[in-house]
């Protein structure tokens, strides 16, 4: 079974385009990730395409009306917020089993501004606003309560998330928002969930990020290895069966599971990463995912983010990037865009956020319903 590497990596800087359709904003990355490694489309045998808004609009043979129509096989892909993340696994996937040795995975949004939620729906007494919410700040606030309950969390460790992440976009162009936000700032914005503030929500962004994936041979073959990205680990996970709670979802198991895996995959732990880029569609959601991937024991989140442990030059940076925070989170994007950022430091090409002597990285992104996808990259 051949190993997998990704060859060619990259991102557009993520903003609004209205003016552009899906497919236009996807083969900007297609493209720049191509000319990455120097190939073009006539060289990829398949293309996984995800996308979450049209995903029944065929968007992966839309794109190719852009950028080459080769006949290749198309799969187009939607798996919630891990629709990005689910393409480069299904690429992974036939690199793996030998079908294929070299192809393109793309993840591209164009998303509107306001609420994501899930509220609607369904027959009888609606129970939104009666028993919880099901609308997305509500479910992470709710969730952000528990491990305060439970742990003693407090609303300036969660803030302190929002001020790393955002300090840390300030170091990447390609990030929807540059800016510093000081902590009195962030806690004192307009409260939208508590305890979320604005400042504290991700950006509903439009954007697109791509990658090609070659065997070693291929890889080998065409003289690609010097960038090479090894994948170590790639690995999808769903919620395993449990009561169920109509009042606060669960927003952890399922991520602990794909983390279990991912880690046996790969052989290594998680005191073995140098980075990480994880799913901080809210700053409570950062806190969760420290304990859940095991950086940390469960109730030590908040000593994590106060000692400056996931910071910039701390022991394993998270969200270097400025994460969902301050990047952005165009849905579809968010998995290979999350890739694109750790493979940029496993190269050493990460400018002024780079992560010296990065070896290890882990991606992350999980979508309610629920659907997570970690991936472990290598230095080749």
């Amino acid at each position: 079974m051949s190993d997998a590497y990704i060859v060619g990596v990259d991102m557009i800087k993520f903003g609004r385009f209205p003016e552009k359709t899906v497919p236009q904003i996807g083969a900007e990355a297609a493209l720049l990730a191509l000319d990455d490694c120097g190939l073009s489309i006539q060289d990829m045998q398949a293309l996984y395409c995800g996308n979450l808004g049209q995903a029944s609009g065929m968007v992966g043979q839309r794109l190719l009306q852009e950028i080459g129509q080769t006949g290749i096989p198309v799969v187009n892909v939607s798996n919630a917020c891990a629709t990005g993340a689910t393409a480069f696994r299904e690429a992974w996937t036939s690199i793996k089993a030998g079908l294929y040795d070299v192809v393109l995975a793309v993840g591209v949004e164009q998303m509107g501004k306001g609420l994501l939620g899930g509220a609607g729906g369904g027959t009888g007494i609606p129970k939104e606003g009666l028993l919880g919410s099901g609308t997305m700040p509500a479910v992470f606030a709710e969730a952000g309560m528990e491990h305060t309950r439970q742990y003693g969390t407090t609303f300036e460790q969660f803030a302190k998330v929002s001020v790393k992440n955002h300090h840390h976009s300030t170091l990447n162009p390609k990030a929807m928002y540059q800016i510093e936000t000081p902590l009195e700032e962030v806690m004192n914005a307009e409260m939208i969930s508590y305890p979320n503030t604005k400042l504290m929500c991700s950006v509903n962004v439009d954007g697109s990020a791509a990658a090609v994936l070659c065997s070693e041979s291929k890889a080998k073959e065409l003289g690609l290895m010097d960038r090479a990205v090894k994948v170590k680990a790639s690995v999808m996970a769903s919620d395993p069966w449990q009561e169920r709670d109509l009042v606060m979802p669960d927003v952890n198991s399922c991520t602990r599971r794909a983390a279990k895996e991912a880690y046996e995959m790969a052989g290594v732990g998680p005191e073995d990463i140098d980075l990480i880029e994880l799913h901080d569609c809210f700053a409570t959601a950062e806190i969760l995912h420290y304990e859940n991937l095991g950086i940390c024991k469960d109730g030590e989140a908040g000593k994590l983010i106060d000692d400056g442990d996931v910071a910039l030059g701390g022991k394993i940076p998270v969200n270097v990037s400025g994460g969902l925070l301050s990047k952005g989170h165009p849905l579809g994007a968010t998995g290979i865009a999350n890739i694109y950022e750790v493979s940029t430091h496993l190269r050493g090409e990460a400018g002024s956020r780079q992560v010296e002597g990065a070896r290890l990285g882990l991606t992350h992104v999980i979508g309610l319903g629920s659907a997570c996808g970690i991936h472990i990259l290598e230095k080749a």
